[in-house]
């Protein structure tokens, strides 16, 4: 039995390619809601089986695809299409016993082309029973575990793939096919860096540094703030540095994900850099959120598990920041498109930058700020509110005055390590990704610390972020583990979160 993959959203479905050959005028039908790529088909599954040394059968083709209420689009069902066919000619060696998905696009000469959704189509493949899979030779190699794949580079070859695969199946031996296996360690390591330029290449900027390895310890969200040039989003290009590697698990949504959009490399296998999007201030909903006929993923699905950096956040359209909102906490992003629904996790780490005003001299003593008071609440505005109670840290980049210590990215990373490997330990995740249940259960906060916290008046979920961070404080500098929040852990967190130009706390 030949299957094939149907892409639409993170789940997609498995599409079951029938073949009837009748008698009638030679023909070739594609019935099961195809659209014009998947019918254009025909013609190049009988030019690549003629130019392959095959002979095309003479009777009337009906190929069915089903689900037939499950739209199919794009070109990689051609190779599935060619071979269902091919199987059902007396030729055939074997009857098909085996259960076998096939993907890839067709030339006219016979070669097989690759197609974005490889990991993907193999994943839901294994979901439904399935064993075996025949891919194009160039795709991405991550394949997960349990699933017997060979790569062929035309139809000649995938058709001897598939009596190999028949012929295993119907004498009930085990096909012998390497099959990668993907890292099951709970590891917490970081990437080897290959390039000249590094965060110990910038000078100065202490502060910032330090405010940024916190909230990559505890996976917390970010807010730099300070004039044109001040070096806020220079430091933050180089986060990728402070990051661990992607986790087994992590490494196969991940994978996916980049597998759905089309960029995974050739010959790459599952990614373990976490992801480091940068999207432009130009950036539409769609292109943001994601979207499309085929609910393609955006910038924040690309981000998951990883940074989505929005540089200059007031340049972005308001709509775009206010869809921000339910991701975060959610950390999932559910898409509708013709009827159909599908669920993508956006479990990401917010960082932005923003001028303190829009002629971005405000609060800076050498400069003149030539901006009212009403052209500055407005500029806030645009992202503040609901977006700014969910960043917990806030940090003044123009005014760095931290001294002393040693903010070095091996230090850096010693601390981001000892944070990680405490709350992996202890509760499975990081710190802000706690749920309030998960919250009051690993984190131990005593009446002294809660009662100077409540003194402030900060909303619930503010007060619940800050104290996740004063937990990561404590996570990532105390050289023995402390077991509960100190009053010293919250002033720290205290002092990250209450950062924010003057005439903005008067506003909000």
């Amino acid at each position: 039995m030949i299957y094939s993959y149907s892409l639409f959203g993170f789940e997609g479905s498995v599409v079951e390619v029938e073949v009837d050959l009748r008698r009638g005028i030679p023909s070739v039908d594609i019935v099961g809601l195809a659209d014009g790529a998947v019918k254009e088909s025909r013609e190049r599954m009988k030019a690549a089986i003629k130019n392959s040394g095959f002979e095309f059968p003479s009777e009337r083709v009906l190929i069915s695809l089903c689900p037939a209420d499950v739209r199919k689009e794009g070109a990689s069902f051609d190779l599935s299409l060619a071979l269902a066919v091919l199987a059902q000619k007396d030729d055939y060696p074997r009857s098909q016993d085996a259960k076998v998905l096939v993907i890839g696009e067709l030339g006219l000469g016979g070669n097989v082309r690759p197609v974005r959704g490889i990991y993907a189509a193999l994943s839901t493949a294994l979901s439904s029973g399935i064993r075996y899979a025949i891919i194009p030779k160039g795709s991405e190699t991550a394949i997960p575990e349990g699933i017997h794949v060979t790569y062929v580079e035309d139809l000649r070859e995938a058709y001897d793939a598939l009596v190999r695969f028949d012929e295993a199946e119907s004498l009930g031996t085990e096909f012998e096919e390497s099959v990668a296996k993907k890292s099951t360690e709970m590891k917490v390591e970081f990437n080897e860096l290959d390039y000249e330029e590094t965060l110990d290449s910038i000078e100065g900027h202490n502060g910032l540094k330090s405010a940024m390895a916190t909230a990559v310890a505890g996976g917390h969200h970010i807010l730099a703030w300070g004039g044109p040039g001040c070096g806020k989003t220079i430091v933050f290009q180089h986060m990728p540095e402070l990051m661990p590697k992607l986790l087994p698990e992590e490494q196969q949504t991940t994978t996916r994900i980049y597998s759905l959009a089309g960029l995974s490399r050739p010959g790459e296998g599952f990614k373990t850099e976490r992801p480091f999007r940068m999207p432009h201030q130009t950036i539409s909903i769609e292109g943001l959120f994601g979207g499309g006929t085929s609910c393609r993923p955006g910038e924040i699905e690309l981000a998951h598990n990883g940074v989505l950096f929005l540089d200059n956040v007031a340049e972005f359209r308001s709509s775009c920041l206010q869809i921000l909102r339910v991701p975060l906490e959610s950390r999932s992003i559910t898409l509708s498109r013709g009827g159909r629904n599908t669920v993508y996790p956006a479990k990401f780490q917010l960082a932005i930058t923003t001028d303190p005003c829009p002629c971005g001299n405000y609060g800076c003593p050498d400069k003149i700020c030539l901006c009212s008071a009403k052209a500055v609440e407005m500029y806030w505005r645009k992202f503040c509110n609901p977006l700014l109670d969910r960043i917990v840290i806030r940090f003044n980049a123009e005014r760095d005055e931290v001294t002393g210590g040693d903010y070095s990215l091996e230090n850096l990373r010693a601390g981001i390590k000892r944070a990680w490997e405490r709350q992996l330990k202890r509760q499975g995740k990081l710190n802000q990704n706690l749920t309030l249940e998960e919250f009051s259960r690993f984190i131990t906060v005593p009446e002294s610390v809660l009662s100077k916290l409540n003194e402030l008046s900060f909303s619930l979920r503010a007060a619940t972020n800050i104290l996740k961070l004063a937990r990561t404080i404590a996570d990532m500098n105390d050289i023995e583990e402390s077991p509960v929040i100190t009053e010293r852990h919250l002033e720290l967190a205290l002092q990250l979160h209450d950062s924010i130009p003057g005439i903005v706390n008067e506003i909000f």
